[in-house]
């Protein structure tokens, strides 16, 4: 075994470093990353690659006293640090947060690919590709100085948990592979009650396994937000079922429908505080170009198809998909708002009051993971979307930045979310930490 470990990461290594040397022989890309943005976003011509092209920033975390960015007029600082792996975060109604520990699932037995076994090499050195601690921590801020003072394992031995939702005193769980759900008692700080299933997730090969999860004002449905098993459905589309979707969870029976589809790998998910409309953020496919295709936001429409994998953005075909459906191409719709091509834009949270300032008001904060595959690399920040009557109105403001300096990642912002107290809440998977942005007083 040791020795077939050193073999598989020698040759991990060279092929990542090929991938590197041929991805720097490149022309840097045509377009600036800003040219992705907005409801008219510039896309060029596809330019399809036999591999991913791999530019990626290793991820090496923050040193004594480093911290990211925030934008004039702000301030921030850590509201809890030394997290396994942080990806999620949600705040139950006493303030207290709720934070996912969490990491992708074990590879399935008897499923291999070369292409994903040399993606995942650069994975790694991206600061993914970790042991998943399984975990939901507790984290309360009780004398609300902005820094958390009590962290506890809330629950425990859950299977790659991500979203989280309270409805009544019923605590939901979104695990890659199930919906379940837990009871809950203000101000708790542990559960040990076993789950209850709830339904089934689509899981096996998990391509993308996040299952991102938000109820309705109601609460009788829960949206769960599942990504594609591939990047154009290259291992057919017998593996998509139920994927590249948002899902409608009926809370009383358990029933499930698709709600919308053609969503390559929708993540944030939020309620538009001025329409009631629920709203997405989408990573679109790879592979055809450093300025293609822009991840973006988008209102999600019941019964809609956005178009994955069979074309995007605003019906433009996708060549590579065999057999074409030109149906559900004519019925495809054009997302609201595009968010930079490979920016891996992931939290996505409405703010609906003057919480974190009057300017701030119905706009949408976004977390961008960051970039594994475009030359320069785009995203390693959060920005700010402002709208007006409930639609995009302007261009990205960075709220939160320097996550990537000299090439390297010191962080790499997931999830988002401005709590109580008007703090913004960023989670942080590299830097293991939840930072908090506040106004300057």
């Amino acid at each position: 075994m040791a020795n077939y470990e050193k073999i598989s990461g020698f040759l991990g290594a060279c092929i990542t470093g090929t991938v590197h040397l041929l991805t720097d022989l490149r022309k840097a890309p045509a377009l600036n990353e800003e040219a992705g943005y907005g409801t008219l976003p510039k896309l060029p011509k596809p330019k399809p690659t036999l591999i991913p092209i791999m530019k990626i920033a290793p991820a090496v975390g923050w040193g004594p006293g480093q911290k990211p960015r925030p934008a004039a007029g702000f301030t921030v600082g850590a509201f809890a640090e030394n997290l396994d792996h942080p990806r999620w975060v949600y705040e139950l109604p006493n303030g207290d947060i709720l934070v996912a520990e969490t990491a992708g699932p074990p590879w399935p037995a008897g499923i291999f690919s070369l292409r994903w076994w040399a993606m995942g090499f650069v994975m790694v050195r991206a600061g993914s590709g970790v042991k998943s601690a399984n975990r939901i921590t507790l984290l309360r801020d009780a004398d609300g100085d902005g820094i958390a003072e009590i962290k506890v394992p809330f629950l425990e031995n859950l299977y790659s948990p991500f979203g989280m939702a309270l409805v009544g005193d019923q605590l939901y769980v979104a695990n890659a592979d199930a919906l379940v759900r837990f009871p809950y008692v203000p101000g708790a700080t542990r559960i040990d009650a076993a789950p209850v299933k709830v339904c089934d997730l689509p899981a096996g090969r998990n391509h993308h396994w996040t299952k991102s999860l938000v109820a309705n004002k109601a609460g009788t449905k829960l949206y769960v937000g599942v990504g594609s098993n591939s990047n154009v459905a290259e291992y057919g589309m017998e593996e998509e079922v139920n994927r590249a979707n948002i899902l409608e969870v009926d809370i009383a029976t358990g029933a499930v429908r698709v709600f919308a589809g053609g969503l390559r790998n929708p993540v944030g998910m939020d309620w538009n505080p001025v329409t009631g409309e629920l709203w997405t953020s989408v990573n679109e496919r790879d592979e055809i170009g450093d300025d293609l295709v822009p991840d973006y936001m988008t209102s999600v429409k019941d019964g809609a198809f956005y178009g994955w994998p069979y074309c995007y953005y605003d019906k433009i075909v996708d060549d590579r998909v065999k057999p074409q459906r030109p149906d559900l191409v004519a019925a495809s719709l054009k997302p609201d708002y595009a968010l930079g091509s490979h920016t891996a834009s992931l939290g996505l949270t409405f703010v609906d009051d003057e919480r974190f300032g009057a300017r701030f008001k119905d706009g949408v904060f976004i977390g961008q993971h960051g970039s594994w595959n475009r030359n320069p690399p785009s995203g390693y920040r959060v920005i700010f979307i402002p709208f007006t009557d409930g639609k995009p109105s302007g261009q990205p403001e960075e709220i939160l930045g320097s996550f990537r300096v000299n090439g390297k990642a010191l962080g790499r912002p997931v999830g988002v979310l401005v709590d109580q107290r008007g703090g913004l809440l960023v989670v942080d998977d590299v830097g293991d930490c939840i930072w908090r942005v506040t106004p300057s007083a």
